[in-house]
């Protein structure tokens, strides 16, 4: 009987009513992140009311893009369902906000290409990342920084946000060409990879970051001892850091 407030759910149907795969499932009960509400002697995993709204608090959380190790610290941090929903209710509404002004931003853009007239450079930015965003989004790097290497934190000022703008989509733009390669099976040392990171330190050494190759190899074996930039490359592909320290590695070798 569906629809009772004592009803339990195999995996299966909770995969079907939420569209979360049965793999994801099994993965978030692994890292405890869902656990079922019981177990039945034959081993099927069982779900009640209570798991489905932490489903739909994790499935929120994941449309705002956070990672899953911080969906589990916030969901720990908050107590009650009415204080989870109401924080993601905030997000979430920041986000529309924000995409609401960047898509008026990108109308007043095709406006002026349309009408062949120079757009305002105080309106070019509007609705993209602020420096109160871009100090939001630095605070658990900067918090980790100082607290594992006594680093003063990175203060954002507003001229400098266009340039990280500039540079946050590059890297991005970088990163995921480096994970397709490392998913489509091409050897860090290919001629396509070694294409990839040549430009990257181009564009980095333009934009003021003096990093020689070997700088670039040794900041990547960096990240493979450090637990914070470890993970953030890990959970955007399976050795993804790995792969790129190799490939930096061997272009490293290359140019000396």
């Amino acid at each position: 009987m569906k629809g009772g407030r004592n009803v339990l759910y195999t995996v299966k149907e909770v995969s079907e009513m939420s569209n979360v795969t049965i793999k994801t499932l099994h993965h978030y009960h692994k890292i405890g992140l869902l656990l079922p509400r019981e177990i039945s002697e034959s081993g099927y995993r069982l779900y009640g009311d209570t798991e489905l709204e932490r489903l739909q608090e994790i499935l929120f959380y994941r449309e705002l893009e956070f990672p899953l190790h911080q969906i589990k610290e916030m969901l720990e941090r908050h107590s009650d369902r009415k204080s989870i929903l109401a924080h993601q209710e905030k997000l979430l509404f920041d986000r529309k906000q924000r995409l609401e002004s960047i898509v008026e931003t990108l109308r007043k853009s095709l406006n002026c290409l349309e009408e062949g007239r120079a757009m305002d450079n105080k309106d070019m930015f509007k609705g993209l990342t602020t420096a109160e965003e871009w100090d939001h989004a630095l605070m658990e790097q900067n918090q980790h920084l100082k607290e594992s290497y006594g680093m003063e934190p990175l203060k954002v000022n507003t001229t400098d946000v266009p340039e990280l703008n500039e540079q946050a989509a590059e890297a991005m733009t970088f990163m995921n060409a480096i994970a397709d390669c490392l998913r489509e099976g091409i050897k860090h040392q290919d001629d396509k990879v070694t294409r990839l990171i040549r430009d990257h330190l181009l564009f980095l050494n333009e934009h003021g970051h003096r990093l020689s190759p070997v700088d670039f190899a040794a900041q990547t074996q960096f990240f493979l001892s450090d637990d914070f930039h470890l993970q953030m490359l890990e959970s955007q592909q399976t050795g993804l850091a790995y792969y790129l320290s190799a490939a930096a590695t061997a272009y490293a070798a290359t140019t000396q």
